[in-house]
């Protein structure tokens, strides 16, 4: 990882013409990016000369100051099928990693991939990590519960590999101290949330910061994503939106956000 930090990337669904989403209302939607634009997207980091990594990749330069300026990380979070019939691909041909955090319980729904898909992806050399049981925010839950969404889903998720999930990824962004400490326990090398923030040599390898890329995103802006340009705009929004958060609770937020969107 160079001196300046490497931005991790945050994908959801990719649109396919023709083919239903997994879901539909607005605030889903302006997560999904069409499979034309991600196409773009890989291309021109492929011809600029940028290596996408996934998640322990990503770590390993985490650790050393001199390595490649051009380098990002590409992760994916939910499990969608679109995960292997579009991003994959794509990915695939232009020699890059990524990491995919799966929702267990999302597996086998209509839109997500299903267990022998997951093997498949994995199979042809992808990391998965998890995306918990069964999306709930960590925050709100239990310790029974933070056990189930943490430890449980990353028991099964092995056992449907093979092999261990070793990288967590928080829904909605939402984490805490607790959840941390129950990541560490279960044996995560890594949380990721959606803090709008560059990862550097010294970020908490429990707190990764990621910038989500939405549907709206044109290229240029993407590029100046990935260089890590006008990341401060973003992350303005993002703490009046936790101000936003903190004060309405997050269903109230949610319901909140929902309407505005829909009104967009």
């Amino acid at each position: 990882m160079s001196r300046r930090g490497v931005v991790f990337l945050m994908y959801h669904e990719l649109e396919i013409p023709g083919r239903a989403l997994c879901r539909r209302e607005s605030g889903y939607r302006r997560y999904v990016v069409t499979e034309k634009d991600f196409r773009v997207q890989v291309g021109w980091l492929h011809q600029a000369g940028w290596h996408g990594l996934n998640i322990s990749e990503a770590l390993a330069f985490v650790s050393h100051d001199e390595a490649n300026q051009n380098e990002v990380v590409f992760t994916f979070d939910d499990g969608c099928e679109t995960d292997l019939m579009v991003a994959a691909p794509i990915l695939k041909e232009a020699g890059f990693g990524a990491t995919f955090y799966i929702t267990l319980t999302f597996l086998g729904q209509r839109g997500f991939m299903n267990p022998s898909q997951l093997r498949q992806l994995s199979g042809i050399g992808f990391e998965i990590g998890c995306h918990s049981m069964t999306h709930a925010y960590l925050t709100e839950l239990d310790d029974l519960r933070l056990c189930r969404e943490m430890v449980d889903a990353k028991t099964q998720l092995e056992e449907i590999l093979g092999k261990p999930v070793e990288h967590f990824s928080c829904p909605g962004g939402r984490y805490d101290a607790r959840s941390v400490h129950v990541a560490r326990d279960a044996g995560y090398r890594s949380v990721a949330n959606s803090s709008i923030q560059v990862n550097t040599p010294g970020t908490d390898k429990y707190e990764l910061g990621r910038i989500a890329v939405l549907r709206q995103t044109a290229l240029p802006t993407f590029q100046q994503l990935c260089d890590g340009e006008g990341i401060w705009k973003l992350r303005l929004r993002s703490d009046s939106q936790n101000v936003a958060r903190k004060v309405l609770g997050n269903s109230l937020y949610d319901r909140a956000r929902a309407l505005l969107l829909r009104d967009e």
